[in-house]
């Protein structure tokens, strides 16, 4: 089992950034792709990005449209920790900010992620 812990959610206003945490433990070695997803209320849950480590050892990410050139996404393996880095925040960006991890490729389905974290609250206002 992998267990994930999110935290950095908060309330902003439009056009600050903030930036979110997964700590990741456990069997961590059974994973090689970490996401962030979001649901906002009334919404199905949405990619927002992911990192991966390929079978050459190399790092590669992808992004939803919506949050390209404003979020980036990063990893620190001494930590076990992926972050997600908020920039130029839109009150659309609100939504409850979910890590999960899956031992295979980057996937934008939720479906696809074996391990969730609980979540933690961002709320952008106008």
């Amino acid at each position: 089992q992998v267990q994930l812990v999110e935290s950095g959610g908060g309330l902003v206003q439009a056009g600050d950034s903030l930036r979110l945490s997964c700590a990741a433990s456990g069997r961590t070695f059974t994973t090689n792709t970490m996401a962030w997803f979001r649901q906002a209320p009334g919404k199905e849950r949405e990619f927002v990005a992911a990192i991966s480590r390929n079978v050459d050892n190399i790092y590669y990410a992808d992004y939803a449209d919506s949050v390209k050139g404003r979020f980036t996404i990063s990893g620190d393996n001494a930590k076990n920790t992926v972050y997600l880095q908020m920039s130029s925040l839109k009150p659309e960006d609100t939504a409850v900010y979910y890590c999960a991890a899956r031992g295979g490729a980057i996937d934008s389905a939720p479906t696809r992620y074996n391990y969730w974290g609980q979540g933690t609250q961002v709320t952008v206002s106008s």
